[in-house]
């Protein structure tokens, strides 16, 4: 019986760390794999990892979420551990209340403490950034200090501070050279404990960071909207980092107390937490000293960008950087929405990247400058006339293209036929064959573009009973077809052929067939959507001569060739787009959507469309997790 339960146990304890132990192990090796797919392992590189050191955004990241942590650690504990130490002191009420008013931030979500610090700062009308995330991070530290501190102090004889003075030390001494001591394993706890919570955090970061400032966190999540392996890298990087960490906070103890069985003389504390707080001091004021200073025109300028995430190749940005002497500061948005109330709240950026029927509607309400045309008049030269003078920026008035692309099919040539696709266009999604076969995309106006596409009806229509068609169409195809529905992850699993059939961006698409030669994409005969993202200007930008530069320069045939290799998605340079087609995307469709098709539209913004669009994909989605 004993050798049964003594079985069990191991069992259960080797399952425990596989579960906790394999996602690292994976994680470890795909840093390593030498094409970008997440999933399969195609041979060893260190492409990732030089990827990596390269990224200034990952690398200030890094720096940055280290910085944080040491600082929040820091501060925390001290401030902590003084107020624990003056509660031990404290009479009865004082210290139950405010024990239970520390224990609050540990019981509330994240995203509670988060949206209360958010409004505290802004009614407080202080600039989000390093300071906010810096001081957020030490109030969500304090309490973890505090819990950790207090029951080593309630296991201290209450007299012992006393005896230290009655033999002649002060206060400050009893504290320092008896207290402190006494209780420095709570104190170590929870400075690990201030330290790891402050790393680790993503909720209240997010909310309370601005300016371009990212921790660890931030910048992973927004890596993780498309397929980056660099992510892999720079969590290994990490978790070496924690590891050594660990090794050397079991080992220094071990050390120390051998030097001291052979030293019996006292160390002297002091110079070492000096230096250590020399040395963090020089690395925060260095965080703010990096700023390129020169003869270039724009030395000491700094310019701020709003755009998706993972939408532009750092390298570009630091020739940008370099050749004009200004920083530039990156913020990314999730969607047109979530930036659309960024800009209407009054947020300040010099360039945004929104896309066509999102920038119809800021001009629409009057967020945006018109352009400069006669300073960009050789940058509209360079753009694919295919592409300009659209229905949502008539003469490109207010717009610069930045990327365009099409809606389209990705599939898997061995189980689905050309002749399906040509029959069957967006209706093949209703084709039983491909029953639980097909991925759906999250998107409400893509999906909702798709049916009425299928049906025969214009993407751009106003009209309540075709979109209720719509509607059915979509709600038939996920009660009989089985479809999962899916964000960006169907990037890498249409490059593994894990569906026959799936709803794709042709950048994405182009991806997919560049890593999976079996995967094709098909732009169906009724029709689809052509888009387009492009720089904007906002009416409250701070610095529109260097957004204008920027226009220029990332337009610019160099660099618009490395922005597109990068994202994968078509350049509006006319001639990056015919060389990239022919070299690095040769045979790859998706890469060049066509052009002058008649049944092809470009979405326009219409307030009462989108909300019912935006209603109806909402039922949709209630009938797929019905139906599962």
């Amino acid at each position: 019986m004993k050798k049964e339960r003594r079985w069990f146990g191991r069992s259960l304890m080797t399952l425990t760390l596989i579960f906790f132990y394999l996602p690292i192990v994976f994680m470890v090796v795909f840093s390593f794999n030498k094409s970008k797919s997440l999933t399969h392992f195609t041979g060893f590189s260190m492409r990732w990892y030089q990827t990596m050191l390269k990224s200034h955004g990952m690398m200030s990241s890094l720096y940055i979420t280290i910085i944080v942590a040491i600082l929040a650690t820091l501060i925390s504990t001290i401030i902590g551990t003084i107020t624990a130490i003056g509660l031990s002191q404290s009479g009865k009420r004082m210290r139950a209340f405010i024990t239970h008013v520390d224990d609050f931030p540990l019981m509330n979500p994240d995203i509670v403490t988060a949206i209360g610090l958010m409004l505290l700062f802004i009614t407080l009308n202080v600039q989000k950034g390093f300071v906010t995330l810096l001081l957020a991070h030490i109030a969500f530290c304090i309490p973890y200090v505090i819990l950790s501190v207090m029951p080593r102090i309630r296991a201290l004889d209450p007299n012992l501070a006393d005896a230290a003075m009655d033999l002649g030390a002060t206060p400050f001494q009893a504290i320092v050279q008896v207290i402190v001591p006494e209780i420095m394993p709570g104190i170590i706890s929870g400075a690990l404990i201030a330290f790891t919570m402050s790393f680790d955090d993503f909720i209240i970061s997010y909310f309370v960071t601005g300016g371009g400032v990212k921790n660890l966190s931030i910048m992973v999540y927004t890596m993780s909207k498309r397929v980056n392996p660099s992510v892999n890298a720079i969590s290994t990087v990490v978790v070496v980092l924690i590891t050594l960490i660990l090794i050397g906070m079991n080992v220094l103890p071990m050390l120390r107390k051998k030097s001291a069985s052979l030293e019996m003389r006292p160390h002297r504390k002091g110079p070492k937490i000096v230096v250590a707080l020399l040395v963090v001091c020089a690395l925060v004021f260095s965080l703010f000293g990096m700023h390129k200073m020169g003869d270039q025109p724009y030395a000491g300028q700094t310019l701020h960008l709003y755009l998706p995430g993972e939408y532009i190749n750092d390298e570009v940005v630091s020739r940008f950087e370099d050749q004009t002497g200004a920083s530039v500061v990156i913020d990314n948005f999730d969607s047109n929405e979530q930036m659309y109330i960024k800009v209407a709240n009054g947020e300040s950026y010099d360039l945004l990247i929104p896309s066509d029927y999102m920038i119809q509607r800021l001009i629409q309400e009057g967020y945006l400058q018109k352009l400069d045309q006669k300073a960009l008049k050789q940058t509209f030269a360079q753009i694919n006339p295919a592409i300009l003078d659209l229905a949502y920026d008539p003469n490109n008035a207010y717009s610069v293209p930045y990327f365009w692309g099409s809606v389209g099919i990705s599939y898997d040539k061995r189980k689905v036929s050309q002749a399906d696709l040509e029959r069957e266009g967006f209706n093949i999604f209703l084709d039983p064959k491909y029953k639980g076969d097909i991925y759906l995309y999250d998107s409400e106006r893509d999906s909702l573009m798709m049916a009425l596409k299928a049906l025969g009806y214009s993407m751009n229509t106003e009209n309540e009973q075709e979109l209720n068609d719509a509607y059915h169409w979509l709600e038939a195809c996920v009660k009989t077809m089985n479809p999962e529905i899916v964000t960006d992850e169907i990037i890498d699993n249409m490059a593994q052929a894990r569906k026959a059939l799936g709803l794709i961006y042709s950048g994405d698409g182009a991806y997919v067939s560049s890593e999976n030669r079996n995967m094709g994409f098909f732009m169906p005969n009724e029709g689809t959507n052509i888009w387009t993202d492009a720089m904007v200007i906002p009416k409250n930008a701070k610095n529109v001569p260097l957004a204008l530069e920027f226009m220029k320069f990332i337009i610019q045939e160099a660099n618009a060739k490395d922005n597109s290799e990068y994202v994968g998605y078509t350049s509006p340079n006319e001639k990056v787009e015919e060389e990239l087609s022919q070299t690095t995307f040769k045979g790859i469709s998706a890469y060049t959507p066509r052009t002058g098709y008649a049944k092809d539209e470009v979405f326009g913004y219409n307030e009462t469309a989108r909300k019912i669009i935006a209603t109806l994909w909402s039922r949709v989605k209630v009938v797929a997790s019905n139906a599962e």
